[in-house]
């Protein structure tokens, strides 16, 4: 009976532990992926300010990795949006339409100046800058943001109330803004380079100047050689002259003797 017991005090452990993993396995995968914080703060921001249906939009899709970070939403509000069709399979081009690829707070749009061109998360789809510098005068293509700032708690997402929907065509094209951008002026390379100088003449051997004139003479020995070698000069005269003298006088004091 006890064996009994003990087995089956055993087999309903084993079986508790099993299904303890079972329901972590299916939490864990149940649980958003922490990447998607900052998008998951920034739809709690929408919804404070009743931004329902843009965030009804965002839900509709997959997690796309654009959305994550680095990227601020233009939000039409829910009035603009009940009176506009989004097909199912148009929601993601919608939503690319409406996100700049920076995170960019309201003040830093308004450093952007009239004439600029932004891009989109939609490839090819640009937005022409209209600033006139105050709160209510920053015009992207043909909508206006009227309530900015209002995603800020996260690091890299921001999103801005827009009293519109962005037209689907972009009245800018890229080749319409590659003509009026500024020409880059050529590199050095390619101006002409000034003629070449011919080389300078070499220099003349140096020279000592004398104080009275201008004409090089060639510089003067040492005085202590010259006086050494005048010197020994004059004392090998002597010797030959007592030697000549002394060839002459020996016979004649000879003769003179006998």
């Amino acid at each position: 009976m006890t064996i009994k017991l003990m087995a089956t005090h055993t087999i309903l452990t084993m079986f508790a532990l099993l299904m303890v993993a079972h329901f972590k396995s299916i939490s864990s995968t149940n649980l958003p992926p922490k990447d998607d914080q900052d998008l998951r703060l920034a739809m709690e921001e929408m919804q404070k300010a009743n931004y329902f249906t843009f965030v009804m939009l965002l839900n509709m899709l997959p997690l796309d990795p654009k959305f994550l970070a680095n990227v601020t939403f233009l939000m039409p509000n829910d009035r603009m949006l009940s009176k506009t069709v989004i097909p199912e399979n148009a929601v993601s081009s919608f939503l690319h339409r409406h996100s700049i690829p920076s995170p960019l707070i309201f003040e830093h749009l308004l450093y952007i100046p009239t004439g600029s061109v932004l891009p989109s998360l939609m490839p090819e789809y640009l937005m022409n800058v209209s600033n006139s510098g105050g709160r209510r005068s920053f015009v992207l293509n043909n909508v206006k943001i009227i309530s900015p700032n209002i995603c800020t708690i996260g690091s890299s997402i921001r999103c801005h109330g827009i009293d519109g929907v962005l037209n689907p065509e972009s009245n800018i094209s890229l080749h319409t803004c590659s003509n009026t951008m500024v020409p880059v002026p050529p590199p050095p390379s390619s101006v002409a380079s000034p003629p070449l100088l011919p080389p300078p003449p070499p220099s003349p051997v140096p020279f000592f100047s004398s104080p009275e004139d201008d004409f090089p003479v060639p510089a003067p020995l040492p005085a202590d050689s010259s006086q050494h070698i005048s010197g020994s000069s004059k004392l090998s005269l002597g010797r030959k002259v007592l030697k000549s003298m002394a060839t002459i006088l020996v016979p004649l004091m000879i003769g003179v003797s006998i």
